[in-house]
């Protein structure tokens, strides 16, 4: 399987488990624990790099399901706030969002990945990715986030975000199967299926990315708002991890971190 490098950080191809960090310059966030302002986010970020991880990924508008909107113009604002804080500190930087005039403005400072949850569907996106070199990371979309319903179609899904990948000359790819309620076709039984079947996106010759911190398909197991499903995030990613996952993004670094190292610890048992 191929590794990928973004930044100075190494993820897959037999690397160890790499964390990324979310931190969110978006008050509206579905999780209130992981906003950070301008003001903040250096703190924070320095919080999460100390805490065990390797990549900070900086959104600017939340992508939850049912999020009010904001527009273009505003997130480049917000994330050229919050990045300008960031600059300078060493960090390996995730920016998350599918927008070009966005990503466009974040390449003013030091970023290294794409996060798009719309899979590289957007040509412009894509190719400006790919002509600042930097990685990305594309989950499973066909043409709107999300609307790969089911393990087959996620397959599927994840084929064409590497060809687009391919195609906009993005050498570092980072393959995001999507667990969440993006569309109102998709349901928790569909993000329960995607963690049951998830050693078949590891076995790809890709990096993958578990990302379900405090989601929520494990509220409607659990009954538990966003600030209580800790204890849920850590249980499945922890399956995921079993079952090949290469990159987590979580809310939560220094329990995940806590995760990993006993986990490790575990697999050295006689």
């Amino acid at each position: 399987m191929r590794a990928c490098t973004v930044g100075g950080v190494r993820v897959g191809g037999g690397q160890p488990v790499r964390l990324m960090g979310t931190i969110n310059g978006s008050p509206e966030s579905f999780y209130r624990g992981s906003y950070a302002s301008p003001a903040t986010v250096r703190a924070v970020a320095e919080r999460q790099v100390d805490a065990g991880a390797s990549i900070l990924d900086i959104g600017a508008r939340s992508t939850a399901p049912g999020s009010p909107p904001l527009t273009a113009a505003d997130e480049a604002a917000r994330m050229d706030a919050l990045l300008t804080e960031l600059d300078g500190g060493g960090f390996t930087v995730s920016v998350d969002t599918t927008r070009c005039s966005v990503l466009e403005a974040a390449l003013d400072h030091e970023v290294h990945m794409l996060n798009d949850i719309g899979g590289l569907a957007d040509p412009a996106l894509a190719a400006r990715a790919g002509e600042a070199g930097i990685a990305a990371c594309g989950m499973a979309s066909f043409s709107s986030p999300g609307d790969a319903c089911g393990v087959e179609a996620t397959l599927e899904a994840l084929a064409l975000v590497e060809a687009r990948a391919e195609a906009a000359g993005i050498d570092c790819l980072v393959l995001d199967p999507g667990v969440g309620l993006w569309t109102n076709r998709r349901t928790v039984e569909d993000d329960w299926a995607l963690c049951c079947a998830f050693d078949r996106f590891a076995a790809l010759d890709r990096p993958v990315l578990a990302a379900v911190s405090r989601k929520s398909f494990l509220g409607a197991l659990t009954g538990r708002p966003p600030e209580e499903r800790l204890a849920a995030s850590l249980a499945v990613t922890a399956s995921l991890l079993a079952k090949g996952a290469h990159l987590v993004r979580t809310h939560d670094v220094a329990e995940t971190a806590d995760l990993v190292r006993v986990r490790r610890r575990l697999e050295g048992c006689p």
